[in-house]
């Protein structure tokens, strides 16, 4: 009896966990100090799109070429704060970094497939466009959503794709029947935080997946493509899947990170800082 009322215990401890921890999301106050202290401006914004609200965060000049931040799953938009807080980046960029639906403060813990989500980040880089040229910069989930903005937005001035470590072929991507388990029955609510949409919308994309080549084959822009030898999650074949279906792009580049695994956006921030830097954002 006791052995059971301490299993009780455990698993009511473990659920206030899971419904109120590791939600992956720093708030508008605290990225302000944070920003302050790297002495680059902030500004938090709440954009309403139908019945939905997306947030996303913006640093440098209203007049410059932008670049529009997508991260994987799960995450938010401070995924991409270092890039942010580059005095080198916002000299020369607009940079946006946006939390997709469902993760940070964008209707969290309410997932979406791909396609839903497209819809609405379409909207927000109709609303953030300047007239100046935009490159999407999609990591790991975020690369087939990067994908997505820039086959399905031909009128808005995107000039650029950059896809890191991006899951797109769908022969890559293997059964995970589990998480139907996961996300279909009570055991949803134990999975913590941010970890509950991500599973739902993982599972979601195993159907998402199949209309990437598509949409491979409607970007049009430059395209670069960065992606680790040995990454385990997304594994290298999707990179060069990637170019192989790129076939309308204006420009396709390739970089592989030798040794590197799937978290190149950190441990290869100079190196893609760098190539940011490079880009030719001309129309």
């Amino acid at each position: 009896m006791k052995a059971f009322v301490i299993l009780l215990i455990v698993c009511g401890c473990w659920f206030v966990f899971a419904q109120s921890c590791m939600r992956m999301r720093t708030s508008d106050s605290a990225a302000l100090e944070d920003f302050t202290k790297h002495n680059a401006p902030f500004k938090a914004e709440y954009f309403k799109v139908k019945e939905h609200t997306i947030h996303y965060v913006v640093t440098g000049s209203d007049t410059l070429p932008t670049l529009f931040f997508v991260h994987g799953s799960p995450g938010s938009w401070d995924a991409f704060e270092k890039y942010m807080q580059d005095s080198l980046l916002r000299i020369k960029y607009r940079i946006i970094s946006v939390d997709r639906p469902g993760f940070g403060y964008s209707d969290y813990g309410t997932a979406l497939n791909l396609d839903a989500q497209a819809v609405l980040l379409s909207e927000v880089l109709k609303h953030i466009n300047n007239g100046k040229p935009i490159c999407v910069i999609g990591h790991s989930l975020g690369g087939p959503m990067a994908v997505k903005l820039a086959a399905e937005n031909h009128d808005l001035p995107i000039t650029n794709l950059v896809i890191l470590a991006g899951s797109v072929d769908p022969s890559e991507e293997k059964p995970e029947n589990w998480r139907a388990t996961l996300d279909r029955t009570p055991l949803r609510y134990l999975v913590p935080g941010a970890m509950q949409p991500s599973n739902a919308e993982l599972l979601l994309f195993k159907q998402d997946v199949e209309k990437i080549p598509a949409d491979l084959q409607n970007v049009t822009c430059r395209v670069l493509i960065m992606h680790g030898t040995v990454d385990d999650f997304v594994p290298p074949g999707n990179a060069t899947f990637a170019q192989k279906n790129l076939t309308h792009a204006k420009e396709v580049k390739m970089v592989w990170f030798e040794g590197q695994r799937h978290f190149i956006p950190w441990t290869k921030f100079r190196e893609i800082r760098d190539a940011l830097l490079q880009l030719n954002m001309n129309p």
